[in-house]
């Protein structure tokens, strides 16, 4: 491993990026390669978010990874023990030599004739460096890691108090005391209101719609007691498989009885805050369950921040910002001295890198995804994209062991660039994720299609998946394997092409 040439280059050291790293180095052992990460540290999401109470949005044992076992008892756990674990991780697998920090990928140039991807990687001096691969893992997370989004909101430039965005959290902030404002009903919001409300004189969640909120133990007895009795490996394994199950088993009755599962979730609200509380107005989204996320609430603590009165949700239009707070549609002025915008992410796929395979620009809209991890005519890239119904580490540990196989599968014919080409004239097209979240919406025309059968076909079920991805053909019809036109020594040898 010398220089800056390698067999495989993996963009970006977070969860998707250590599970490529490892899946890496256990099946394709005698492949050089890197990890170039944009940042400053690993991490990902759970190093970048520093804001009150940063929680995972499901349980460890899924969110974990299949290769290293989640022991701590809490199943929904905060983002320093999940850094913890991840550099347990790159420290027990001896990942983190292979990491190289504040390298930022701007394009990314495929050549047929050298079957060699090269990189403009941008420097911490911000000078351009060269890179090249034979195959790009991106696994680059799928969001701007630099500006969160935020709605246009008139008047904000009035508010006399603090504005801040969950993707910007000053670690200093002081709101002991204050009146905080929430703007948002997801996953962001959710945590934020009751682990803000310990301290602040009073914290209001505005939402413009509700969103399905469930509460959940932020402890599994049952997982914790199968690892006080047997080795932690066939714990885990247990614990991951049963909450796998139990996913797709809730998801499948969601999608078949979507007026009973609503029904069933909002009477567990009903249950939390009693029958006088308007459930209605504030907790029954007009939309079925799972058009958009579901936000899990650990051991109910947004509900009995609601009860004790220390929270409340406001369910109305903003008009305007105000020196003093926001003015609502409905005339109500919610005064403030803080509020945070938790209005959702800017989505940003492959990292915003610029893509060219033999000299014509690549737009992402115009290819479609192949087993939702790699994309028609573009050669030898993958993408490590989660689930959007269950954990996002399930997704990836698939798609980065099918890329081990599949890069094994080219030494052992001689080959060394694959194609996904997409030849059926019958073939109908759709969005690459059926999902209602507004960062989804906000930019689906600029993301890739989906093909309404298999391999085309995203069916965001990792039972599915497992036999597609895991258990399928390599050379399948679809997949196109050629040689290149000139010999190449191996990349990682930083030797000239012949």
């Amino acid at each position: 491993m010398q220089g800056k040439n390698f067999d495989v280059l993996i963009i970006g050291a977070g969860i998707s990026g250590i599970s490529a790293a490892y899946y890496l180095q256990e099946q394709c052992p005698t492949k050089s390669y890197a990890i170039l990460e944009g940042r400053h540290t690993l991490g990902g999401t759970w190093d970048l978010f520093k804001y009150p109470g940063i929680r995972s949005d499901s349980d460890m044992y899924t969110l974990g990874f299949a290769f290293k076992p989640w022991v701590s008892k809490k199943a929904i756990a905060d983002a320093p023990s999940i850094m913890n674990y991840l550099n347990e991780t790159v420290d027990e697998f001896g990942i983190r030599k292979h990491i190289q920090y504040n390298q930022k990928v701007i394009n990314a140039t495929w050549s047929s004739e050298t079957a060699l991807w090269t990189l403009d990687v941008q420097q911490k001096d911000g000078s351009i460096a060269q890179y090249t691969c034979n195959f790009l893992s991106m696994c680059s997370g799928y969001y701007n890691y630099d500006k969160g989004y935020t709605p246009d909101f008139q008047g904000i430039d009035d508010f006399e108090g603090k504005v801040l965005h969950p993707q910007k959290w000053p670690e200093d902030l002081n709101y002991d005391g204050q009146k905080v404002v929430v703007i948002g009903s997801g996953a962001t919001a959710v945590t934020l209101v009751p682990e803000m409300a310990k301290k602040a004189g009073h914290v209001t969640m505005l939402q413009r719609s509700p969103t399905y909120v469930v509460s959940a133990p932020a402890e599994d007895k049952l997982a914790n007691f199968l690892n006080s009795v047997l080795p932690h490996s066939i714990a885990y394994s247990l614990n991951r498989w049963r909450k796998i199950l139990m996913q797709r088993f809730s998801f499948s009755l969601i999608k078949k009885y979507p007026q009973f599962m609503k029904n069933l979730m909002i009477k567990g609200v009903t249950k939390e805050l009693g029958e006088d509380y308007d459930v209605a107005t504030h907790f029954t989204p007009k939309y079925n369950p799972w058009d958009q996320r579901v936000c899990l609430v650990p051991d109910s603590d947004l509900f009995e921040s609601i009860k004790a009165n220390k929270s409340a949700v406001v369910t109305d239009h903003i008009q305007k910002f105000t020196p003093k707070g926001i003015l609502l549609k409905s005339g109500k002025e919610l005064d403030a001295d803080i509020i945070v915008t938790a209005t959702g992410l800017n989505l940003k796929l492959l990292g915003g890198i610029n893509f060219t395979v033999d000299s014509k620009p690549i737009d992402l809209s115009k290819t479609i995804s192949y087993k939702a991890m790699m994309f028609s005519d573009i050669p030898n890239l993958s993408l490590a994209f989660g689930y959007t119904n269950a954990s996002w580490t399930l997704k990836c540990d698939l798609s980065n062991q099918y890329v081990c196989r599949l890069i094994n599968y080219m030494d052992d014919n001689g080959f060394r660039q694959c194609t996904p080409r997409q030849n059926d004239p019958n073939l109908e097209l759709e969005d690459w994720l059926d999902f209602n979240s507004g960062y989804i919406r906000r930019v689906i025309h600029t993301l890739p299609k989906q093909g309404t059968k298999k391999p085309w076909r995203l069916d965001q079920n990792y039972l599915v998946d497992r036999k597609m991805i895991g258990k399928s053909k390599i050379d399948d019809g679809v997949m196109e394997f050629t040689a290149p036109k000139k010999n190449v020594v191996d990349a990682g040898k930083m030797e000239e092409v012949v």
